[in-house]
This record gives C-alpha cells, structure tokens and sequence, in this order.
C-alpha cells in the first residue's frame, strides 16, 4: 500500500475491496497460528513489546491533539458563553482530579503497612497536576486551564490504572480484597473499552485528519473513508483520477501496533504468572507501563506547550 497517490491505482480496490476474500484469509490464518512453532511467536512477543510502547505514544499524541483542537475551538468562537464553559469543564476536570486522587490515598495506601511507592506515584501525579497549571497560565505561555485540566485528569487516571493493576496479592493494592467480585462480566467490560479505544486510535492515527500522517502522506479533504452515499460512489466512478484522502500504508501500520498492544494487554505484557495471569492487564509489567505513559504524557503536555516559546520560527 506504499506510495498510493490516487484511486486509480489498483491497490486502492485492494484497500477498499475483497472483503469476502480478507474474511475467508483471516480465518486461515488464525487456523494456522496454532501450528506455528514457539520461536515465530516468541519473536513476535519481543517485537510486540516495542511496538505497544509506540502505539501508547500514539495514544498519547491523540489525546493532546484533541484537548487542543478542542480548546482552539471554543475560543475561536470568541463569545462569552463559550468562555464560561471552558471555565465550567476546566473547573469539573479539577474537582474530578482532586476527588479522585483523595480515593487513590484510600485504596492504595493503607495503614499499617509500607507503601512508599504508591505514595510516590500519587504524590507525583498531584505534583504534576500543579505544574500544568501554573506552566498553562504563565504570562509568556499565555495558555489555557481546559488542556491542562484534562491532561491532570488523564494523569489521575494512569495512576489509578497503573496501581490497578498491582498483584491481587500485594498489601498496598486496597482493592485486592474485592478481587473476588472481579466477574469475568466486569473484565469482558473494561477489555471492550480498551478495545474501543484501541480501534479508535487506529483510525484516527491512520486518517490524513491527524498530526501523525507522515509529511509526505495525502492531505485530503472532508471525504470519508468508505462512501456513505450514492453521490460518493458515482463520484468515486468518475474517469477522472481523486488523490486519496490519508496514507494507506501508515493506516495498517498503526492498526499493526494496535494488535501488538492488544497482545500484550492479554497476556498482562507476557509476564503474569499466578492468580494474577488470570487476571486480564494485571502485573507488575502493567504497572510500569501505566507510569511511564504518564509520565511520557506529560513531558509531550509540557513540551507542547514551551515548544512555540523556544521554537517560534518552527510551526507545532
């Protein structure tokens, strides 16, 4: 799918086409990947760990493309309602964040028992928190509360995730206690969130609409990615050849990372052993992977925001 410039090309059917055939392949090859041999798949395990660790930097652009596009948005409307809701959203973000964090102080540090990390951990997140503000609303920043509300509380919730996702059997995990009621009903739920998240994260990282499109990707118009009319498709007829509207061959490639993130997320990053490996995303290796997303998302927060003010020649 490399190097696709307009809907002329023949692998553009390809891309848009064949379903019964991809169907009737997909099948065949998940028959197959049980007779694979344990190298191919050890390998593919090594590779995948990478891989996820790209996909959540994905992610993580994602959302900051999002909280800005969002707030770019609202002020440009310049009217004093949209003001006040920029304030009112940034103000519930805060009260979230803060509430949340007082929960986080009850379920994983109990007394009695020493839990110096996952105090570090919530104390930090807090210590963060601050910082997007004060850094946001720094004269020469001359930013805004609503993205660096919304960060802190996706901060606030990386932790919760990550701490989570401690061993059932750890004595500062608070919830170990109600791991019994952990339904597999509950866990089908959670998976089918990350999943959706996943799948949307693949297709917005994979349309032209997005920061992450290579520089030579299409840049094209409003066009969806599959016809929804007849108008669309007698358009699409026509002799005359359209330029395609995102890059095919970065669309598969995320979506490439995302099943290797989905990997590792069942098999709790192919290290959970115990009752934990029972567990879906449960583990040490979770834990961390959940920190250093946070802490990724908020050295990209920080920069995006410093970056026009060290770079204003540079367009971010």
């Amino acid at each position: 799918m490399a190097g696709i410039k307009d809907q002329k090309d023949p692998r553009d059917k390809i891309h848009h086409g064949g379903w019964m055939a991809k169907i009737f392949c997909w099948a065949v090859i998940v028959f197959l990947m049980f007779f694979v041999p344990n190298g191919v798949v050890s390998f593919y395990e090594s590779i995948s760990k990478f891989g996820s660790g790209l996909f959540l930097l994905v992610q993580v652009v994602l959302l900051l493309d999002f909280v800005h596009g969002w707030n770019e948005n609202w002020v440009a409307k310049d009217e004093q309602f949209w003001y006040m809701a920029l304030l009112v959203v940034s103000v519930v973000c805060y009260i979230a964040t803060f509430s949340f964090s007082g929960l986080l102080f009850h379920w994983f540090t109990p007394s009695g028992h020493d839990c110096g990390l996952n105090l570090f951990f919530i104390v930090f997140t807090l210590i963060l928190v601050f910082a997007f503000a004060i850094i946001a609303l720094h004269p020469k920043i001359n930013g805004s509360l609503l993205p660096a509300s919304v960060i802190g509380l996706y901060c606030t919730y990386l932790c919760y995730s990550g701490l989570s996702s401690e061993p059932r059997d750890y004595e500062c995990n608070g919830l170990h206690n109600h791991s019994k009621a952990v339904s597999t009903g509950s866990l089908t739920l959670g998976l089918a969130t990350t999943i959706l998240s996943v799948v949307y994260s693949a297709v917005r990282a994979g349309s032209s609409a997005t920061v992450l499109s290579p520089p030579d990707s299409p840049r094209g118009t409003d066009k969806p990615l599959l016809p929804f009319s007849k108008a669309d498709e007698q358009e699409d007829k026509k002799d005359v050849p359209r330029p395609v509207t995102y890059s095919y061959s970065f669309f598969h490639l995320i979506f490439s990372l995302a099943s290797m993130y989905s990997a590792m997320l069942l098999t709790g990053w192919s290290t959970s052993i115990g009752e934990s490996g029972k567990l879906v995303d449960v583990g040490w290796p979770s834990v961390w992977v959940r920190i250093a997303t946070q802490w990724a998302t908020a050295g990209l927060f920080i920069w995006s925001l410093v970056a026009p003010i060290l770079f204003p020649d540079r367009e971010f």
